[in-house]
């Protein structure tokens, strides 16, 4: 929402209206307001340590009136922390779009007679009520969110929309679930305190929720640094490696990998040339031929980069990719020889997928082959150089899916004389 248009900050003034009309009737309404109290307290302290905390809000609008309901996510929503930019209107969006939906909510909830199901409680009624609530919840989040997205974020109307509602409603029916738990438990002979134990299990999980994601982050983080530092030396491959990663992946998925594996496939397509950085940048960006003895040191940069990644667990079988991704079929590749099956998978993988992008990418001292002449290089090269498998994999992908790579930096700047090399796939640096 950064440098938020006109038209969007008139949209956020709307919705914060909206949400002015759903507590305007607070005067008027008999409600308990130390449990309105004790939930938006509840609710501020989930949104300030663990993100949003929508059991608390969804119990909120199964145990209050719609005004009361709406007042519990005002005033978490409006302290909450914020690291973007404009930060005073992304808590008024953020407290307007919620107390819309949890009055919605609410208002669903009673008028299908949910406050005396849980009362009561009748099971499996109370689900009836319940499941409605949690469903308009979910549709305002869903309408608001796609309006912010097309006005803010400029994303096309057609697609602003496109799969919210489906992506929300099976996250937001479990916490919709907790908040019933809450409710019932809060009106049962228990009380309150049994009600707010439901809380634990959930911020446990929360937490672990919390703590694979901030490692996903490191992971991700290191794996930057070091591409960053392989397009700093070596500038005529930059974008290389990302778009290795990408071709990687997507020979992966057509031969039917898991989910795990064809994430740690994408590592090893965009760590494969980490080991340059153990060659003099002298050699790298050379202009001519180099010298057999040269060659030789460049030829090292596999080993160097299995010994970089050696100890970085989370990359498991991406480590051999980046040893092994120069070996050929027929053995004459390097570091060490290695014949057919004797070259791991994950770098068979890698070395149709780096040949492919080698052929397909501009260099200062040639134009880019078209995508069909560089399938038609890779079929001829199958089954001596690559793995037949690796080959057909990547054109049935292409085929599907065709190829989109991202523009890179060595393409946007003028060209200068290079040395020539070798026409032979997989014969660049």
């Amino acid at each position: 929402m950064e440098g938020t248009a006109a038209r969007a900050r008139v949209y956020v003034v709307g919705v914060a209206l909206g949400a002015l009309y759903c507590v305007h009737a607070l005067p008027a309404v008999t409600a308990p307001w130390w449990a309105v109290a004790l939930l938006a307290a509840l609710y501020a302290g989930g949104e300030r340590f663990s993100g949003t905390f929508y059991p608390v809000l969804l119990a909120g609008a199964f145990l209050l009136p719609p005004p009361a309901a709406a007042l519990v996510a005002l005033p978490g929503a409006l302290l909450s922390p914020v690291a973007q930019r404009p930060r005073a209107i992304r808590r008024i969006w953020r407290a307007a779009q919620l107390a819309v939906a949890v009055w919605t909510a609410s208002r669903v909830h009673w008028a299908l007679g949910g406050r005396d199901a849980v009362v009561t409680p009748d099971f499996p009624y109370v689900l009836v009520p319940a499941g409605a609530a949690v469903i308009a919840f979910c549709l305002v989040l869903t309408v608001l969110d796609g309006g912010i997205l097309a006005l803010a974020e400029r994303v096309p109307v057609r697609l602003a929309w496109r799969g919210l509602f489906v992506r929300s409603l099976a996250p937001i029916a479990v916490h919709g679930l907790a908040g019933l738990m809450m409710a019932v438990l809060w009106r049962s002979p228990y009380g309150p305190v049994a009600a707010l134990l439901v809380l634990l299990p959930m911020c446990v999980s929360w937490w672990a929720f919390a703590q694979y994601h901030r490692e996903q982050a490191a992971h991700q983080a290191t794996i930057r640094a070091l591409v960053q530092a392989v397009d700093i030396k070596d500038e005529y491959t930059r974008g290389h490696s990302e778009r290795v990663g990408q071709a990687s992946m997507m020979i992966a998925r057509e031969l039917g990998m898991n989910a795990g594996r064809i994430e740690v496939l994408r590592f090893a397509g965009i760590l494969h040339d980490v080991g340059k950085l153990g060659v003099p940048t002298r050699l790298l960006r050379k202009d001519g031929p180099l010298t057999p003895e040269e060659r030789r040191v460049i030829e090292l940069h596999p080993e160097y980069g299995h010994e970089m990644v050696r100890g970085i667990s989370f990359l498991g079988e991406a480590r051999a990719a980046v040893l092994h991704h120069h070996e050929r079929l027929d053995g004459s590749g390097y570091p060490y020889g290695l014949v057919g099956s004797q070259i791991p998978e994950s770098a068979r993988v890698v070395a149709v997928a780096d040949a492919f992008d080698a052929m397909t990418s501009t260099r200062s001292y040639r134009r880019a082959r078209p995508v069909a002449t560089a399938l038609e290089e890779l079929e001829r090269c199958a089954g001596s150089q690559f793995d037949p498998r690796m080959v057909t994999a990547l054109v049935r992908a292409l085929a599907r899916h065709g190829w989109h790579p991202a523009v890179t930096a060595d393409e946007e700047r003028p060209p200068r004389p290079r040395r020539p090399v070798s026409s032979r796939p997989g014969a660049h640096r």
